[in-house]
């Protein structure tokens, strides 16, 4: 019977100790396309500072949701005064920043403060414009007073680029991010991956994983075998042109869901000869969108005409005002004394969508009279010399920031678009909050878009997501600039 009673206590400990090797792990490695210039969310423009960062590190009074709706975060709630300009928000207690630095009031003033002042670096400086001013009543409470009543402010605090930040670390979060998240920044290799860690002092939920790394891979010929291997374990973002190797694989998971990305031809507008309307719808004209779209997204972006997401509740399809016409085009260049074409430079960043897109629009703009030459460039390129320098004619780029047709009326952005019209539009939009007046707004901004060709609007980028089948918790949808690890974990 001893003997009995010893070999059933060994089986018993054997047990245990292999349940314990089926435990969920802790642990994940994301692949993403491109590397951050640096680790701010509110000094740079670059999509892949967020797509790392936000709601893992970084973290503002509200946040976006998975569907694009607006939640509490540092503010556990707030009220709004009967004139629609003072935001009260009541502030959580207790959240330390990673360096164990006290979250307060006085860190949301020093954030909205320093991200709306004139040496502002923001790259959505415009998000802050209606603040008048912000004062804090006691640690925990702060009001945010505005010029004028904004229905878009709370949603407009859950952008990326409204994180709050500490004055003892601000200065050197491109390098060393110090924010209130679930993860704190562990390490960032060069070129190759940035690791986040567990913060061991969340103010809120825990997260399940442990670690989490994001692999920087830009060839998307990689995409596969890094998954096949087990390398990788998830491509939230994957390669459209890639995804027959995987789609069937029970291993993997396929998510094809929306994002906020109106892909585009941009255009600069003050430049000859782009600065002739006749131009401008000339090259609207000779885009075969479809075309576009069965060659640099697998067949899977959404066609548009203006810049707003077809997901969107406000959206107006406009699509049908420039349909693919080559000898419409070749008509209006010669309207514009250009009836022997021109020549005119392409500069292409390194995402797929736009060296692809590319190459297909240049041969159709080449059918009607216009010669490009493709540069291609790297995205620190890109945002130095496109985006802020505006040197360029012409280039592809997708605009991941949700609800940002507002950014045709700032002065000094990349497109160089000038309409006194249309800033009247979106100066209204700004001042209302009525929800059938913002819709009628929203579809008089876009056809003024339109009308005036600013740019050559394409098609909305889809969001194709590869993951392994036991990961939960990784958005479908891409509302804003995320990859928000909060609620991913592994099945057991």
């Amino acid at each position: 019977m001893r003997l009995w009673k010893t070999i059933l206590a060994a089986a018993v400990l054997a047990l245990a100790a292999g349940t314990s090797a089926f435990a969920a792990r802790t642990d994940l490695v994301i692949g993403i396309p491109l590397e951050p210039p640096h680790l701010d969310p509110t000094a740079g423009a670059a999509a892949a500072i967020k797509e790392v960062l936000y709601a893992n590190v970084f973290e503002g009074l509200t946040r976006i949701g998975p569907n694009g709706e607006v939640l509490p975060d540092l503010a556990e709630s707030w009220t709004i005064s009967d004139d629609g300009k003072v935001y009260t928000f009541k502030l959580h207690t207790g959240v330390k920043f990673h360096d164990g630095a006290d979250f307060s009031a006085d860190d949301v003033k020093f954030s909205l403060d320093r991200a709306r002042a004139d040496n502002s670096v923001n790259a959505q400086k415009g998000l802050f414009a209606a603040i008048d001013k912000v004062d804090v009543i006691d640690p925990a409470t702060v009001n945010v007073t505005l010029k004028n009543p904004q229905g878009s402010f709370l949603y407009n605090m859950g952008w990326g680029d409204a994180v709050m930040v500490s004055p003892k670390s601000a200065a050197t979060n491109k390098e060393n991010p110090v924010g209130t998240g679930p993860f704190k920044f562990q390490n960032w290799a060069k070129g190759s991956s940035i690791t986040l860690v567990k913060s061991g002092h969340y103010w809120g939920a825990p997260v399940f994983l442990d670690k989490v790394e994001f692999r920087i891979v830009p060839d998307a010929a990689a995409y596969v075998p890094a998954l096949l291997s087990g390398d990788i374990q998830a491509f939230p973002f994957f390669d459209p042109d890639s995804l027959a190797q995987v789609k069937d694989d029970p291993r993997f998971k396929v998510v094809i869901g929306s994002t906020e990305g109106e892909t585009i031809l941009s255009i600069n507008n003050k430049k000859p000869p782009f600065d002739k309307l006749q131009v401008r719808q000339a090259i609207s004209y000779a885009l075969d969108r479809k075309a576009i779209i069965d060659g640099a997204s697998a067949g899977l972006g959404l066609p548009i005409g203006s810049h707003m997401s077809p997901a969107n509740k406000d959206y107006v399809d406009l699509t049908g005002l420039y349909p693919h016409n080559v000898d419409k085009a070749k008509e209006l260049l010669k309207e514009a004394g250009l009836e022997n074409g021109f020549k005119a430079t392409l500069k292409l960043p390194p995402p797929s969508y736009a060296r692809l897109g590319g190459e297909i629009i240049a041969s159709q703009l080449r059918d009607v009279g216009i010669n490009l030459e493709i540069i291609p460039v790297e995205w620190a390129q890109w945002l130095d010399q496109v985006f802020t320098k505006k040197d360029y004619d012409l280039t592809i780029v997708s605009h991941t920031e949700p609800n940002d047709i507002d950014i045709y009326a700032r002065k000094d952005y990349y497109f160089n678009y000038d309409n006194p019209t249309f800033d009247k539009v979106i100066a209204d939009l700004n001042l209302t909050s009525d929800e059938a007046k913002r819709k009628e707004l929203l579809g008089e901004a876009q056809k003024i878009l339109a009308d005036d060709a600013v740019v050559g609007f394409l098609y909305e980028l889809p969001k194709v997501g590869v993951w392994d089948a036991k990961l939960q918790g990784l958005w479908e949808n891409a509302p804003i600039q995320a990859n928000d690890l909060t609620k991913v974990k592994w099945s057991e």
